[in-house]
């Protein structure tokens, strides 16, 4: 389980993240929403170990992740995908996939003598690749990629590492109304595992009504709102922070 305990940050005379306490639990999908501004990405920042928390506190698990920096974190099992892309750019797709899988088996990220000689793990990267629909790009430079294939890429390399905690910001952002299905269906595969927890900061409302089993709504940094999809989105404080409707 993932829980944040009074999580906050303070940037000068800014609360931006505001005490939010919140439990989720393997197997589901919460989505995070809220305006513009309400503290979604500064959340996930304090979550995987962007920044450090002002106070409060992060757990996995049982383990009090706080004073970790992001890599130690990621070690724990949180996987974090950016709103923008964080590629190797001048290695090639199924580099970029195997050094994730280096990296998740210790083995550092040596580029030629450990990957040469480990046969089962070119095997692996490559089985992810398949997954994500870029087997056919495998020898490309990830720089040279188009947007929506290195949406794919990044989440390829998320799977790569099997964390416990899946954070996804925005992951649809920029892509073409073509390109976002195969991100989406990633993204419900891992779903239907029921071993992950995922989370979501999403402002389509149309992918958080059919993935999410839980919203919770973030307005000037507080929790505001926490519950099912159909209920929160009704709620009147939604209505007026979100969707700009008066209550």
């Amino acid at each position: 389980m993932l829980e944040t305990k009074n999580l906050t940050i303070r940037f000068g005379g800014h609360v931006a993240v505001d005490g939010v306490s919140c439990a989720f639990q393997p197997g589901t999908l919460t989505a995070i929403v809220g305006p513009n501004g309400a503290g979604k990405t500064t959340y996930f920042n304090l979550i995987s170990g962007q920044l450090p928390a002002s106070s409060g506190e992060v757990w996995l698990d049982g383990e009090n992740l706080t004073r970790l920096p992001a890599p130690a974190r990621a070690r724990r099992g949180l996987g974090r995908a950016f709103q923008l892309t964080q590629l190797f750019a001048h290695l090639t797709v199924l580099e970029n996939v195997r050094l994730a899988v280096q990296s998740r088996r210790g083995l550092g990220l040596k580029l030629l003598s450990v990957w040469l000689s480990h046969r089962e793990l070119i095997a692996e990267a490559e089985a992810i690749l398949q997954r994500v629909r870029l087997e056919q790009r495998a020898t490309d430079l990830a720089a040279s990629l188009p947007h929506g294939d290195q949406r794919k890429l990044e989440v390829a390399m998320l799977i790569a590492l099997a964390p416990k905690v899946y954070l996804f910001d925005e992951p649809t952002a920029g892509m073409s109304v073509d390109e976002v299905p195969v991100v989406l269906d990633l993204i419900r595969e891992l779903k239907a595992e029921k071993k992950h927890t995922l989370l979501l900061v999403e402002h389509k409302m149309d992918v958080v009504r059919e993935l999410a089993d839980r919203i919770i709504v973030l307005h000037q940094g507080k929790l505001v709102a926490d519950g099912d999809p159909a209920t929160v989105i009704a709620s009147p404080i939604v209505q007026e922070a979100y969707l700009g409707v008066a209550a």
